[in-house]
């Protein structure tokens, strides 16, 4: 498995795979080649279908240089789905220097011409099984075992959890329209509100998916957001830290070990299967952030290793099949609404890990759950897997023609 760091990583939104993926790529291409009067970009796959409600030709233009062309293309013979040819030119627009990238989910890269060492692996575990017998051989807790493996890691936690904290702050903080053709009003404001009006266990739920809405909004704004796994899908651990911190008060130096108990279940997923929408649909994004929210809370909760593993196994199960189909290409319908919901689905799950602990044991394992998402992910079809070419945005497209 690759570090926890490439899990969490802090960019502007609206999508991980589609703007923080391909600005690495165009600042680790200048990095290595230098300045060109010239640039050419293909894009293909889900970059290509909806690189343009995602802003992906606009990110790579403000990153690159020079003069820089970016192309739509559709007819991509590399094996992975989801990538672009970057070239740089000449002055006589002549192509000097050529990279494959692949853009693999949550702002991770790989280019088929030069190793990143970021990819790099870390851990040498390659499934929960695995990480569970050294946990019982050297009596490790699960951030223990990140920590030995990553000096620092926990430091580096903590500044997520900072701006986890400030971008869930930012978005309560805003109103007014979020951009793009959808002309979709920003909700947390007022969603807030709602929730401080409301009491008991209304109010608790309606700050989870207020929270939720704040950050997924603060994406959709192209604003300073957390890849958790994913930006599509960073309100739901997003909702997680802010609530937990601000309204049970618990501490940031607690939850960095929270992110680094999700964050092993979400690397899990990353390694054995996919966190892309464009890979695996909505359950590799939205799916794998409910499953590490579920681990975190569970973390949170007090709950033993055996209990946190069944949360996180819950959180994924209860996605299985889930589609990746944003309305005209934008990260908002549903995917605003679907943050909302899945943390309140990753509570529940962390409920229902103590609850049904007491009572059997659980007969499906987190990697059985993952081998099915990723199993899963291969079946369901291209138009339902972030192309916007099936689903509900063709249900929408079709019922408002005008908004084409």
């Amino acid at each position: 498995m690759q570090a926890i760091r490439e899990l969490y990583k802090i960019g502007k939104g609206p999508s991980s795979s589609h703007t923080l993926a391909p600005e690495r790529a165009c600042l680790l291409f200048v990095k290595e080649f230098g300045a060109f009067p010239y640039y050419r970009v293909r894009l293909y796959g889900s970059l290509s279908l909806t690189g343009k409600g995602h802003g992906t030709d606009t990110v790579i233009k403000d990153t690159l240089p020079g003069e820089t062309e970016v192309i739509f293309c559709l007819n991509w013979e590399e094996e992975f789905p989801n990538g672009f040819y970057l070239e740089a030119l000449n002055e006589q627009k002549e192509t000097v220097h050529l990279w494959t990238v692949f853009s693999i989910g949550g702002g991770s890269i790989q280019i088929k011409e030069f190793p990143v060492s970021y990819n790099d692996e870390v851990y040498s575990e390659k499934s929960f099984a695995e990480v569970m017998e050294v946990l019982k051989n050297e009596h490790l807790s699960i951030q223990e075992y990140e920590y030995t493996h990553e000096p620092g890691l926990k430091e580096y936690l903590k500044h997520i959890v900072h701006a986890e904290i400030q971008c869930v702050q930012s978005g309560l903080s805003k109103r007014g329209y979020l951009p793009g053709q959808l002309k979709m009003k920003r909700s947390a404001h007022e969603l807030y509100a709602a929730a401080i009006a409301a009491d008991g266990d209304e109010r608790k739920r309606l700050l989870l998916m207020a929270y939720a809405y704040a950050a997924n909004e603060e994406n959709a704004d192209g604003c300073t957001v957390v890849t958790a796994p994913t930006l599509g899908a960073c309100g739901v651990i997003a909702s997680m830290i802010y609530y937990s911190y601000k309204n049970l008060k618990i501490s940031e130096d607690r939850l960095a070990d929270a992110l680094a108990v999700g964050g092993l279940f979400g690397n899990l997923v990353k390694s054995n299967a996919t966190i892309s929408g464009a890979v695996g649909g909505c359950q590799a994004e939205v799916g794998t952030a409910v499953s590490m929210a579920s681990a975190a809370f569970a973390f949170l909760d007090g709950q033993t290793i055996d209990q946190i593993e069944y949360a996180a196994e819950i959180g994924m199960e209860h996605n299985l099949g889930l589609t990746c189909d944003p309305v005209m290409g934008y990260v908002m319908i549903p995917c605003i609404e679907r943050n909302a919901v899945g943390v309140l689905r990753a509570q529940d799950a962390a409920l229902l890990s103590r609850a049904m602990s007491m009572i059997k044991r659980h007969m499906i394992s987190f990697d059985m759950v993952t081998d099915t998402m990723n199993a899963t992910g291969k079946m369901i079809p291209i138009a339902l897997k972030e192309t916007s070419e099936g689903g509900l945005a063709q249900e929408y497209m079709g019922s408002n023609k005008d908004a084409a």
